[in-house]
């Protein structure tokens, strides 16, 4: 479907500022969320596979070996260890579960882990299943598929016009390759990107004109959580009025995409969360992120409730999803509400799966010489943080940034 509103009128709409401006444009966003979606959600939930010692030198990531932050760690995870994640995910409220590795490609013996544990998520629980693990080939990309895997996340970041201050040893091109592999090879596509890396309103809007060419399935909105010690580490976090704006702008511009709202959110957002779903999400990554924490999944399950959205999964959300997607190989019919009040349900759900991973989890323990204990992926325990003896000089000669005051 082609955007609903010019290139023009949405710089126009990115001029406004007043929050009853805003709210006006939230109000059309909200009505096209509405007429393409209904009440249905799409919540994900993602575990960071494999983290830290990435060769590539994107201004905004921690993991960067041309940052001067303290590396954040984790070894690839082995596939047992993935499932354990999704289920404690599922029960949680996740209707999706996403696997996510550092870095531009992974060995053999990774890539092969990944496939295992997607397979058992396939198995084993009734989640959508995705996969983050930097560029693909088409062969890989048909290995995901058959592994279970049913969309693929590779973002484009920002502009084309402005790439090339995020990335320099990442190309953007590349990236459209690795996109388009992944559409070869049968699967749904995941794209979208970063605001405020410092790009100007019109960089905006051409990011968002370029994703509605590249027409993925889903769209995740990322706002900026400034990292100390990375490129972009003394940027502030974006105005929460401005943020919401451009989030139903870019609904507009992307009318019928599954649009996902995930890193900085509950930095730059704040209370105005809940605002920013009405402009045009269909679902937030529940839980934690990659290497920062998000919000309590009890919250953002109200954010849809207070909403009348239905967060509730189907019998078989793996095999028969609610209708998210356009190619129509997953078919699906939106979920009954039913009598029971939805927030009753949900929470009694989820403290029944609750209870049953505690079981699991238990009785795994008994059985292992090696016991993992984890629930939801946990960034602050999970995590460990390495500080780097040397750091190269970044590609394109930039220097790296800390917030004022930092360390005073």
């Amino acid at each position: 479907m082609p955007p609903l509103i010019t290139r023009e009128e949405a710089l126009k709409l990115g001029q406004a500022t007043e929050p009853a401006d805003i709210e006006a444009i939230v109000e059309r966003a909200w009505e096209a969320r509405r007429e393409h979606f209904g009440l249905s959600t799409d919540l994900c939930s993602l575990v960071n596979a494999k983290s830290g010692g990435c060769a590539e030198d994107c201004g905004f990531c921690a993991q960067s070996r041309f940052a001067e932050a303290d590396t954040p760690l984790h070894p690839m995870m082995e596939p047992e260890e993935i499932l354990e994640h999704a289920k404690a995910a599922e029960a949680a409220g996740a209707h999706r579960f996403c696997m996510v590795t550092q870095g531009q490609g992974l060995s053999k013996r990774d890539f092969e882990k990944i496939l295992d544990g997607a397979r058992l998520v396939a198995e084993q629980t009734n989640l959508k299943r995705c996969a983050s693990v930097g560029h693909v080939s088409t062969e890989r990309a048909k290995q995901l598929k058959e592994a279970g895997i049913q969309r693929v996340h590779h973002n484009v970041e920002t502009a084309e016009s402005y790439y090339d201050e995020v990335s320099t040893t990442v190309t953007y091109q590349g990236r459209l390759r690795t996109i388009e592999a992944v559409r070869e090879a049968g699967l749904e596509t995941c794209v979208g990107g970063i605001l405020n890396l410092g790009e100007t309103e019109a960089q905006r809007v051409e990011m968002a004109f370029e994703l509605a060419e590249i027409n993925p399935t889903s769209v995740p909105i990322n706002l900026l959580n400034p990292r100390p010690g990375t490129k972009f580490g003394d940027r502030e976090m974006l105005d929460p009025w401005e943020a919401v704006k451009w989030i139903a702008i870019f609904r507009l511009i992307l009318p019928e995409a599954l649009f996902r709202l995930c890193g900085g959110r509950v930095e730059n957002l704040g209370e105005l969360q809940g605002l920013a779903v009405k402009a045009g999400v269909n679902g937030v990554m529940l839980g934690n992120f990659l290497t920062t924490l998000g919000n309590e999944p009890d919250y953002d399950l109200q954010m849809f409730e207070e909403l009348e959205l239905n967060v509730a999964r189907q019998p078989d959300n793996g095999s028969n999803p609610r209708p998210d997607n356009r190619d129509g190989w997953l078919d699906g019919e939106l979920p009954e509400l039913g009598e029971e009040p939805l927030s009753i349900a949900v929470q009694a759900a989820t403290r029944t799966g609750l209870a049953e991973v505690e079981r699991e989890r238990e009785a795994a323990e008994a059985a292992s010489d090696s016991p993992v204990a984890v629930k939801l992926w946990d960034p602050a325990s999970q995590l460990r943080h390495k500080k780097k003896s040397s750091v190269p000089p970044r590609p394109d000669g930039a220097e790296n940034a800390y917030p004022p005051g930092w360390g005073d």
